[in-house]
């Protein structure tokens, strides 16, 4: 009879807890529970680093616009105004103490013609930096959505630790209330309602730890998602049914790492920087060609010496108007080995981004290694969890059965009982990781990160 008693009150207490949890979801406007989908597309919406990224895009946007207008003339307009004192050569030849004053306009454009392929390079090379910019958003994007699936699951353990931790202080309550009846018909002693008392306090204090831990959990979430406040912040349970049959169906690590390679964008975006490293050794290498440019320009000016008589300013303007057309050509002789070296730093340069991207694979192998390790052998260890609690909760059965009929001792029953919500607890922690793991290597696959 006590039996059914302690358990419909852990069931009464659960419930309890299931609609605390409901009602702190509803305190969020038009919100019960978050999902880790909408919890990801919060966090991608809101997250500094993503703008960031965001941001050094747009940047390349508008120097690889800059590279391309490159190819347009530049148009330049000038004006001047000039005083000189002191002896001058005079319309005679013959030099004497004058004041002379000009005024001079002049509109000039230069068109580049040939540059030794820069233009054309540093277009081709900006294109590359954008398309590695863009990969670089979406690397910052999976950053953002592992980093809130793993609070996610953080909170979802503390959570179950939470209703373990409620089980037990039930369980522990009932059996105070337990030994106060047979103390007072004799038949149990001070010592063992102390010692009961004292575990129920223990109980209590660490229920408190877990809600505590969870609140700080959640906290951490909502801090990820750029919440104002955690208050009234709430997190949906996940689907776990099928759990044990997904361990059986896990690709090998080296299957997902092919996978990986033509999807992971932090692999697209180093390739993308080395195929751009080719460009940047071109661009360099222009500096060795000639520079040949088209020019053109318009000027007049306006001259006048004191002393002398001299036309107005008007009609100097128009009689002293003047137009050119041109070639310039820049040829390239000797700069102080300025281009060699900066086509050796080019190529250095080169160098370092393809053992870079070289860096970048290993790491994802490595990253793959594990997390498909870990999946298998968070899957095992769910299974062998999920039978250890079976044994423990017939094993917490009959202790209590034998400590109510006088067989077993308090401190029988109490090691059986933690070791019921240790069974419990681990239950919990291995079912979450499990489910992570999984989820991670699904990731690395390129599907989306849910569970």
């Amino acid at each position: 009879m006590v039996h059914n008693k302690i358990f419909v009150i852990v069931a009464a207490l659960s419930l309890g807890s299931a609609s605390a949890v409901a009602q702190q979801g509803e305190a969020t406007p038009g919100r019960a529970e978050w999902t880790l989908a909408e919890c990801i597309d919060r966090a991608l919406e809101r997250n500094i680093s993503i703008k960031q990224s965001r941001n050094r895009l747009m940047q390349q946007d508008v120097q690889l616009n800059t590279d391309k207008w490159s190819r347009l003339p530049s148009v330049d307009a000038s004006a001047g105004q000039n005083f000189s004192f002191g002896r001058g050569l005079t319309e005679d030849n013959t030099y004497t103490n004058t004041n002379t004053s000009s005024t001079s306009f002049s509109v000039g454009a230069s068109v580049p013609l040939f540059t030794g392929m820069r233009i054309t390079n540093s277009i081709k090379l900006g294109r590359l930096n954008l398309e590695a910019a863009t990969a670089d958003l979406e690397k910052a994007g999976n950053d953002v959505r592992v980093q809130v699936a793993q609070a996610y699951v953080q909170a979802l353990y503390d959570m179950e630790v939470v209703g373990v931790a409620c089980r037990q202080v039930a369980i522990d309550s009932m059996q105070v209330e337990r030994l106060r009846a047979m103390k007072s018909h004799g038949k149990a002693s001070p010592a063992d309602l102390s010692q009961q008392e004292a575990t129920l306090a223990q109980s209590r204090l660490t229920a408190t730890q877990a809600e505590g831990n969870r609140s700080l959990s959640l906290l951490a979430l909502s801090q990820l998602l750029e919440l104002q406040s955690a208050e009234g912040f709430a997190i949906a349970l996940p689907d776990t049914a099928g759990m044990e049959a997904r361990c059986s169906s896990l690709p090998a690590a080296d299957a997902v790492y092919a996978e990986a390679l033509g999807i992971m964008p932090e692999v697209k975006a180093e390739q993308i920087r080395l195929k751009g490293a080719d460009y940047s050794v071109k661009v360099a290498q222009a500096a060795f060609y000639p520079q040949l440019s088209l020019t053109a320009g318009l000027g007049t000016n306006y001259y006048r010496t004191s002393g002398y008589s001299a036309s107005s300013f008007a009609s100097q303007m128009r009689n002293n108007f003047s137009q050119y057309v041109g070639l310039s050509l820049n040829v390239p002789l000797f700069n102080r080995f300025q281009t060699r070296n900066s086509v050796r730093a080019a190529r250095i340069d080169r160098q370092t981004q393809a053992l870079q991207l070289e860096n970048v694979k290993k790491n994802l192998y490595k990253e793959i290694q594990t997390a498909c390790l870990n999946a298998r052998n968070a899957g095992a260890k769910y299974v062998s969890c999920r039978a250890a609690l079976r044994s423990f909760e017939d094993a917490f059965s009959l202790t209590q059965a034998k400590y109510e009929n006088g067989k077993a001792t308090i401190t029988e029953f109490n090691e059986a009982k933690n070791n019921l919500m240790k069974a419990q607890s681990d239950l919990a922690q291995s079912r979450y990781e499990y489910l992570y793991q999984v989820a991670l290597v699904d990731f690395y696959r390129g599907r989306q990160l849910a569970f």
